[in-house]
């Protein structure tokens, strides 16, 4: 049911890569007992259409590392967001969608290598062709629980997952992209994610390495940053510059100590 739901709501995917779970090996032999036990016209177009399903290795969870990682952070952070609170199945469905909404929103590589082009390549882009949006609301981050209505309360669990999921994202893009000894500077016109806090649910600040500043050590450890509102200078511990292809005409010039 999970993966008709997926498909009403995404469209048929030519392959799927999942872990060895015995419900999804259940549902791939479902696809083959279709074709197999129906007649030669429904088999030719289901062969046409079908599925494609790839399983890691039973009870080796770590060829999967990727996508089990961001499966970890999300329940880690849903459990504590939404705790005991006694949600009804619209309500719970509603919180499930907007975190949703939140993993699809993040930055991952840059869109363009157009320096006036602030824009990140997001997981949303793949499934609506744009970056994702939100609605305005008041900030329920410190406002005390028992004083919210049942759609405030939702609202307050989607900005409390969204604070210490997004922080937990960057901290992660930092220990990815940071270097354990000197291999180069930031490049400039490089797109890069600026650590801020008290961003509204699916805003991320991007902006462009206009400039670095080298200290007496030859080590750059503070930059000047191009956003859409202007010049910000930063530390370089709160700029996470996204990844890019080693062929990647931003990673040209770059040389190794």
């Amino acid at each position: 049911m999970a993966l008709k739901r997926f498909i009403s709501k995404r469209g048929k995917c030519l392959q799927i890569t999942s872990d060895n779970g015995k419900c999804f090996v259940g549902s791939a032999k479902e696809f083959q007992k279709f074709v197999t036990d129906n007649s030669q016209s429904i088999i030719d177009y289901a062969s046409d259409n079908n599925i494609e399903f790839k399983f890691i290795p039973a009870r080796a969870p770590n060829f999967g590392g990727l996508w089990e990682g961001g499966v970890k952070s999300c329940k880690h952070h849903l459990k504590r967001v939404v705790g005991n609170a006694n949600l009804h199945y619209e309500e719970f469905i509603t919180v499930l969608a907007q975190i949703e909404a939140v993993l699809n929103s993040r930055p991952m590589h840059p869109l363009s290598t157009d320096p006036n082009d602030f824009s990140p390549l997001t997981p949303a882009h793949f499934l609506i062709g744009r970056p994702l949006t939100a609605p305005a609301d008041d900030d329920l981050t410190t406002r005390p629980t028992p004083s919210l209505s049942r759609f405030k309360r939702i609202e307050q669990m989607r900005q409390h997952f969204w604070q210490r999921w997004s922080k937990e994202y960057i901290s992660e893009l930092q220990c990815r992209t940071k270097w354990q000894e000197h291999k180069g500077e930031l490049i400039p016109n490089t797109l890069v994610l600026i650590k801020e806090d008290n961003l509204p649910p699916l805003q991320w600040r991007m902006g462009r390495i206009l400039s670095v500043f080298p200290g007496k050590d030859g080590i750059s450890r503070v930059a000047d940053i191009r956003t859409k509102t202007g010049i910000t200078r930063r530390a370089v511990s709160k700029i996470c510059p996204l990844p890019v292809e080693p062929s990647s005409p931003e990673t040209k010039g770059t040389t190794d100590d």
